[in-house]
């Protein structure tokens, strides 16, 4: 399902035959310029009511300290790293989709990949909550960075919570950019729609005086190529910097090689699974049917497949390691793991992660929006419960005196309700403020603007369009759009 850089989209097409460039704009632009729908208040009011209790949350915590979560001696981590990493998770496929698929030339993507940018951006701003609030301080969060200060304290870059700083910091300030880059296009197409007085102004800004001009393109293609080759770098640095967290410490379970390698596979295969639910809940509920294909689904699902398979092998890996490593403690870990107190988080682990995914290998599941979307959000629950086993799997250190059964306070658990709110609220004003498509790349898929002859005769209703350069045509429409 999966078109090569220089295959005809004729021959498969990505879009059903039945636009042309005009109604593209008008069918993404349509979303953005219509007033809001009572169902998307609803969902937003919803949201807003989950930041209030975030708000609830986070003022108790500042004000009692983190003693009011579940962390004890020896869970000195609890649901703030769980949580941190799990979102870092969900914000690791959106940059595969829209970066690296981008560098590999897959046409595919364009249907998705705002979709899945946009998951990135918010997700990074739900986990970047966590560092922040973990330090019991918060009000000395300056600390963690090298500002210059009349105490002359300066980070201890020895500390992992610095190095989750600065990974997660870098990782959003770079998937923002990445994310407003692709915005450009589409930002000038609504400037030239716009009516009344403020939006043609609050727009002409966000689009940078964008003209749709050769000069423009060549330097907004460049651009993007180089934040693309960024960002993928960051997709393995990010996870691989959040596992060393835990692989530079010398406790039983966590001191292991495989953790940065694991944690990699772990966000993206998070990340893909909760992408894929979000793009049949965007598809089905604005009516994008013709644009988010079956087959990106599809595509979609065959990723999730391929890196739960990995997971599932890393699995077994850390059991092996375990048991070929003759250590006792280290046996004892993962021991414990499936057989203790928490062997019930285990076996749903195992459950979401392995077992259930390998539905997927039949194309009538995976052409079933419905079990999918269900797979995938089993998949999420799964991948959140796997952080849970590594992080609580410490409740039973070297001393035996000093194991204890870890409980999440009601503190925990509201935050981390609240977190969606967060989410929710960032996403809902995504979708309903700017184009949630791509429609400058959806125009470079379609057959109107390939260059080709054969493409002309195998779409005699739109070979208008067809004239001229392809960039010009799938590019910039913005007169048309306008009319």
């Amino acid at each position: 399902m999966i078109l090569s850089r220089n295959e005809d989209p004729t021959t498969r097409p990505l879009l059903v035959e039945t636009h042309d460039f005009h109604e593209i704009t008008e069918v993404v632009s349509e979303v953005a310029e219509r007033k809001p729908a009572p169902t998307w208040l609803l969902l937003f009011m919803f949201c807003g009511s989950l930041l209030l209790l975030l708000t609830g949350m986070l003022g108790y915590l500042f004000w009692r300290g983190v003693g009011v979560w579940g962390e004890n001696i020896p869970v000195g981590w609890g649901w703030d790293i769980i949580n941190f990493v799990w979102w870092v998770g969900i914000a690791h496929a959106g940059t595969l989709i829209s970066a690296i698929l981008y560098l590999c030339r897959q046409r595919w993507r364009t249907a998705i990949a705002r979709l899945a940018e946009a998951t990135t951006v918010f997700g990074l701003l739900c986990a970047g909550l966590y560092p922040a609030c973990h330090i019991g301080r918060v009000w000395m969060v300056y600390y963690l960075f090298p500002l210059p200060n009349q105490m002359a304290l300066w980070p201890n870059m020895r500390s992992p919570l610095l190095w989750d700083v600065f990974a997660v910091t870098t990782y959003l300030t770079l998937s923002s950019l990445f994310w407003y880059m692709g915005m450009i296009p589409d930002l000038g197409t609504l400037r030239d729609r716009a009516t009344g007085k403020i939006r043609p102004i609050v727009l002409g800004i966000l689009s940078l005086g964008w003209r749709g001009s050769a000069r423009h393109w060549l330097h907004y293609e460049r651009a993007y190529l180089i934040l693309s080759a960024i960002a993928t770098s960051l997709v393995f640095a990010v996870s691989g910097i959040v596992s060393i967290d835990l692989a530079a410490s010398k406790i039983p379970g966590w001191h292991t090689a495989i953790f940065p390698p694991y944690f990699v596979v772990g966000a993206l295969y998070c990340g893909f699974a909760f992408v894929t639910a979000i793009l049949i809940v965007t598809r089905q509920v604005f009516g994008f049917q013709h644009l988010i294909r079956t087959h990106h689904i599809e595509n979609t699902t065959k990723f999730t497949l391929l890196l739960g398979n990995l997971i599932g092998y890393i699995y077994l890996m850390e059991i092996c390691i375990a048991w070929y490593s003759g250590d006792v403690y280290e046996r004892f870990a993962f021991w414990d793991r499936a057989t203790g107190a928490y062997g019930w988080a285990y076996c749903i682990m195992i459950s979401c992660n392995v077992i259930i995914p390998q539905l997927l290998w039949f194309k009538k599941i995976r052409q079933k929006l419905l079990v999918v979307f269900i797979i995938c959000f089993l998949i999420n629950i799964g991948m959140w419960f796997e952080r849970f086993v590594i992080i609580i799997s410490i409740h039973a250190d070297f001393l035996p005196s000093s194991w204890h059964y870890y409980r999440p306070t009601y503190v925990d658990i509201c935050t981390f309700i609240g977190t969606f709110g967060i989410f929710g609220s960032c996403f809902l004003l995504f979708l309903k403020f700017v184009p949630q498509i791509a429609i400058a790349e959806i125009k470079g898929i379609m057959p109107e603007a390939s260059p080709h002859p054969a493409a002309h005769k195998a779409h005699p209703p739109h070979t208008a369009h067809a004239h001229g350069s392809a960039k010009a045509h799938a590019l910039t429409d913005h007169k048309h759009a306008a009319s």
